[in-house]
Parts: structure tokens; C-alpha cells; sequence
């Protein structure tokens, strides 16, 4: 107002009547209109407005013709705004509600007292032993906390425990390199690709992300193995850990500009590579000393159930995940529902990966319905299954209730949600955005009903840190499960050896589980 640096730089009456204006490289999207007399061509009712649009360093002349003949017009008049406040006031069920959410939460409100009770914490189909709840705290990091979840049950129930748990930070400190590295590969890779691309913007938006993938669980445990939790806890940065993934992107897009002014300097791959691995040993420096260093040799000790004590000693975490552990890791894969896409096709999601030459994100396509059978048969063999799902949809957190009927919205706004499944992905309503393990069902008449889901925000949520989750949700919110090959047909597991279909990056089903 009234400064001379003004951001915005507008045209002056001449010369706005020009197709193309040159402004100020600093002025953003912005639109100027006017409105002229009708022409030969136009009929008489018609208004023309002529729109300015920024793109770039140059203004681009927009023609909108708009009627004057009862048409449905651009803009939001003011007559209708009457309209809809008149249509307000009439129902007196508004300000009932009005006056009720004015002063609370909209889902303490609305949050349905029927389906509270009707979700009950019991299960025809439960797995005997279970872990207690843990916590991820102020982290992405669900994806490790869900897969140590269900590795742990292997170590419990080998060793008669009441309780164990695997070092999340352990393989988190590891993944924090890997995909480090493999940002900074992709970097090189792309040197050629614009700097304001899709792709580029896309990548550099979340270099460092907490989140990530089953197949992701599986290189890290490849590669690196697993320790107890005892043998590397957590860190202040590990439980909270958005000021490290702070310093981590500002570092790795430095990186990444460096990378490309080589590549302008006539550098090839191997002179970027070398300097690529001073960039690791900075981003190592970091990581290490918000995480600390993992041990390469450790001892454990315990007692079981009946108090015997046990030590073994000069383990290394490759050993203890193949001799202690002993989960067969490469037998699993990802089944998906996708509504977008084809069933029964394998996809993957360009560009999503943590361990450069392990293995790719996978994912095999089926119904959800078909995708709920083949959990049910999982459970029933007494095994849990790790799956991804938008956690934030009708779900209330603290009584740990997952439930599409949860929250009355129609009663309170008069209003229905109509997407699809497959909508929703298309028009980024939703995407998977948690990992959690389901560890029972119930079923009336064979069917379920309820599903049974350790999650991991602490115990002091839902029955003890586990949640209820209505079959209902299941077929609207869950989009992955993990099995092994022997739990489904044939059919299903030779998927894996067709050519993948390749998702752009920005697929919603490459979004990382982060909550």
C-alpha cells in the first residue's frame, strides 16, 4: 500500500488492451479484468471480461464470456448469497448446531454415542500373544514401528517373553542414510530435467521424508539386520524428529544445486559421485550425532516367563534378525486396492525407493473384498498382517474407533460424502498416510465385522494403545496388507514376475506412511 517495491506491478489502462504485458519477475499469479462493449460476433446479452493471468514474466489475455440472459454466470453474486443465508436461517436445526460446535470440537459434537458402544474390543479371531502397545511419539516413523511389531511376536514367542521390542531407531538411523543417498542418485540421474519440472519440484518438496514402505522394511532388515530396542533406544531427535529432517532437507537440496552446477561445468557421473560421498560423510556426521551410533556387536540378556535368565552375548544384528528373529522377510510382498487401476496387475511408483539396488516398491492389485479374505486367513493361521491406510478418515484417536458411521455429519451439516475409493485417490481426498498391524477379526456368519489393529501412539488410547476398526472402514480406507506368498493362490504370488506398470512419483499410492 502506497510502497514503490509493491510486489505486484499492474498495467496501465493502454496497455492492458495489449495480449502480452511484461511485468516484474517477482510478481506471482494474479488477474486483472475489464469489461468492453459487445462485437459483431457476440450476441447483445453477453458480457465479454477480459481476464489477465500472470504466468512466469508474461500476462496472458483471457476471454470469459459470460451471460446477462438468466445463464449461470462466473462470480458469486450477492443475490445468491442472500438466497443461501435465507434457506440458513429457515431451519432452526442450524443454529441448534451452530451454538453447539461454536464453543467445541465438531467431532465431540457429532461423535455418535451407538456406534461408540457397538464397536466393541471383541474378537472371534485373535492372535494368543500379543506386545504392548508402543509409541512413535513426534515422528513419521509408523512404517518401522508396525513392521518391528510384527517381527517382535517371532522373539516373543520363541523365547517365552511377556514383552520385547525391536530398535525402531536402529533401522531409522540407517534409513535416514539410505535415503539420503538415494535423493542424492536421483539428483544425479536427473541432472538433465528441468529445475522447475514436476518431477524435480516433486522430489526436492520431501527429500528426507520419516515415512516409507514395506519393501523399504525389507532392504533395511536385508542389509542391516535388527538389534533389541535395549541395545539402541530412542533419542530426544528420534522421537521427535522434524528439527533433524530440518537440517537434513536444507542439506540434501544444497547438495542437490551443487550436484546440477557440476553437471553445468562439464562434470560427468564419477566426478559427481566422489563428491557425493563427502556429502554422506556430512550427512552420517549429522545423523550420528542426533541418533547416535548403532552397535555393530551387542549382548542381550532376559528373563522369560517363568524367571529363568538368559545372556547371549557378541551378537551381531545381521545374526540376531536371521538366528533370533527368524522372520522369513523375502517370502512377503504388498497386496493393494487401487479402484483406479486394473486388478491383478503389479505396479510400482517411480522414484520411491531407500536402498539404491535393493529392492523396488511392489505392489500387487486386488479387490478390497478379496484383500479382506486373505487377511481373515492370516489371522486364522495365527500370524499378524501390517497394513497402510488413511488413518485421519472418520477415526476418533483417543477411543481408538475407526468407524465410517462415527461422526453424524448429516445430522449436524445436512450433508453425505459421495466419492469412490478410486475418487478420492484421483482428486487427493485421501491416500495412505498410516501403517499399523491388524492382530484380530470378528466375524457373524463367516462375514467380519470388526477388525482388531495395533497401533502405535502409546497405550494410553483406545483398549490399551489398540484400536476397533469397522469392516465398513476396512473396505473405504485400507489400501495395503502384507502376506507371505504361501497365504494366497498361486495365481496371485506369480504377479510378482510380471513387468510392472510404473506410477509417476506423485501417485497417491507412493505416498509414505507418515503419521
Amino acid at each position: 500500500m502506497g510502497n514503490s517495491n509493491s510486489r505486484f506491478h499492474f498495467p496501465s489502462k493502454s496497455s492492458r488492451r495489449k495480449k502480452r504485458l511484461q511485468l516484474s519477475r517477482t510478481a506471482s499469479l494474479t488477474t486483472l479484468a475489464e469489461t468492453i462493449q459487445p462485437t459483431r460476433q457476440q450476441p447483445e446479452n453477453t458480457r465479454v471480461k477480459l481476464n489477465y493471468y500472470y504466468y512466469g514474466n508474461e500476462w496472458e489475455k483471457v476471454c470469459e464470456n459470460e451471460a446477462e440472459n438468466g445463464e449461470a454466470g462466473s462470480e458469486l453474486e450477492l443475490t445468491e448469497l442472500d438466497k443461501y443465508s435465507e434457506t440458513f436461517r429457515a431451519d432452526s436445526k442450524n443454529k441448534l448446531v451452530l451454538n453447539a460446535i461454536a464453543e467445541n470440537d465438531i467431532t465431540k459434537v457429532l461423535l455418535r454415542r451407538d456406534i461408540r458402544i457397538a464397536d466393541l474390543h471383541t474378537f472371534s479371531e485373535k492372535l494368543e500373544i500379543e506386545g504392548k502397545a508402543t509409541d512413535q511419539k513426534a515422528s513419521g516413523r509408523c512404517w518401522l514401528f508396525a513392521a518391528t511389531n510384527v517381527l517382535r511376536l517371532h522373539v516373543i514367542k520363541k523365547y517365552n517373553l511377556e514383552d520385547f521390542e525391536l530398535s525402531q531407531p536402529y533401522l531409522y538411523f540407517y534409513d535416514k542414510l539410505e535415503k539420503s543417498n538415494w535423493f542424492l542418485e536421483n539428483m544425479i540421474s536427473l541432472v538433465d530435467e528441468p529445475v522447475e519440472s514436476r518431477l524435480l519440484q516433486y522430489l526436492l518438496s520431501d527429500p528426507i521424508s520419516d515415512g516409507g514402505q514395506w519393501d523399504m522394511v525389507l532392504n533395511l532388515v536385508g542389509k542391516y539386520g535388527v538389534v533389541p530396542k535395549s541395545a539402541f533406544p530412542e533419542t530426544y531427535q528420534s522421537s521427535n524428529s522434524s528439527r533433524l529432517n530440518s537440517i537434513l532437507t536444507a542439506k540434501l537440496r544444497e547438495y542437490a544445486l551443487e550436484i546440477r552446477e557440476l553437471h553445468k561445468l562439464g562434470k560427468g557421473v564419477d566426478p559427481m559421485r566422489q563428491t557425493k560421498k563427502k556429502m554422506m560423510e556430512e550427512i552420517y556426521r549429522i545423523v550420528a550425532i542426533a541418533l547416535g551410533e548403532p552397535p555393530k556387536v551387542f549382548d542381550w540378556c532376559f528373563r522369560d516367563k517363568k524367571g529363568k535368565f538368559w545372556e547371549y552375548t557378541n551378537l551381531t544384528p545381521e545374526r540376531f534378525f536371521n538366528e533370533f528373529v527368524g522372520y522369513k522377510a523375502s517370502e512377503t510382498f504388498s497386496l493393494t486396492n487401487d479402484p483406479r487401476n486394473p486388478y491383478y496387475r503389479l505396479y510400482t511408483v517411480a522414484y520411491l525407493g531407500n536402498v539404491t539396488g535393493g529392492l523396488p516398491i511392489r505392489y500387487v492389485n486386488i479387490p478390497s473384498s478379496k484383500m479382506q479374505s486373505i487377511a481373515i486367513s492370516v489371522l486364522r493361521s495365527k500370524k499378524p498382517v501390517w497394513f497402510g491406510a488413511d488413518v485421519g478418515k472418520f477415526s476418533n484417536s483417543l477411543l481408538g474407533i475407526l468407524d465410517n458411521d462415527i461422526y453424524d455429519y448429516s445430522l449436524g451439516f445436512n450433508i453425505s460424502f459421495n466419492m469412490s475409493k478410486g475418487d478420492r485417490l484421483q482428486y487427493a481426498e485421501s491416500a495412505m498416510t498410516h501403517a499399523m498391524v491388524f492382530t484380530g477379526v470378528h466375524l457373524e456368519d463367516g462375514k467380519p465385522v470388526r477388525w482388531r489393529v495395533e497401533n502405535s501412539w502409546g497405550q494410553d488410547r483406545g483398549d490399551k494403545g489398540y484400536f476397533v476398526m469397522s469392516n465398513d472402514w476396512f473396505q473405504e480406507w485400507v489400501y495395503q496388507i502384507v502376506v507371505e506368498k504361501g497365504d494366497v493362490e498361486k495365481e496371485i504370488s506369480d504377479i510378482l514376475n510380471q513387468e510392472p506398470v510404473v506410477l509417476p512419483a506423485w501417485d497417491p499410492l507412493g505416498s509414505l506412511a507418515m503419521k
